[in-house]
């Protein structure tokens, strides 16, 4: 596969089968997308993989975050059961929860570059992944912005900026390519 055929042909994947990817086969994706451009070589994206029973504790920390946020609130405790349930039970059927984080730079330029150097790592990361089949969704779910979970994960909010969750596997389903807008609507050439 080429990088053309990777780019348009990669769908984000909601639909995975059971079974895990090898560690192996993630670790040597994201030490090829660490190839990523990076401002001053700083290399900024840092994971924590959640699989296995790691996931049990990972959507605990999720649905406490959608309590937090009152994501529950307004039904009834039956209603609200049900739908804690179908989400948790949504988070466990995925075989991978990848929490993508960096570092937080006190000064703006920096963090902007960091950041970006991140997204440049994930796209790279989906890209290779797509290649041996693997599919990835990135995410950016509110639980990102909650203080309590990045705590919960080991992590302080104040330090850390939590960027994204990729979840990964196998897919049981590849969606249809989605039609993307005129490339003349988006650009303007200065002669």
């Amino acid at each position: 596969m080429d990088v053309q055929e990777a780019i348009l042909g990669r769908r984000s994947i909601h639909e995975f089968k059971k079974g895990q990817v090898p560690s192996s086969d993630l670790k040597q994706i994201f030490e090829r997308a660490s190839w990523a451009p990076t401002h001053r070589m700083k290399q900024p994206w840092m994971m924590k993989v959640y699989q296995g029973g790691a996931i049990d504790s990972y959507a605990s920390h999720v649905l406490n975050s959608y309590d937090r946020q009152g994501f529950f609130s307004g039904y009834d405790a039956d209603r609200g059961g049900k739908m804690r349930e179908g989400i948790k039970k949504f988070l466990i059927n995925i075989p991978h929860h990848v929490l993508v984080y960096m570092e937080r730079d006190v000064d703006q330029m920096k963090y902007e570059e960091d950041y970006a150097a991140v997204c440049a790592f994930i796209q790279n990361a989906q890209l290779l992944a797509w290649e041996q089949g693997i599919g990835m969704l990135w995410t950016t779910s509110p639980y990102l912005h909650d203080a309590q979970f990045a705590v919960d994960v080991g992590l302080n909010e104040r330090d850390y900026k939590l960027v994204s969750v990729l979840q990964v596997g196998y897919p049981s389903r590849i969606p249809k390519p989605k039609q993307r807008a005129q490339i003349e609507e988006s650009i303007t050439f200065y002669e």
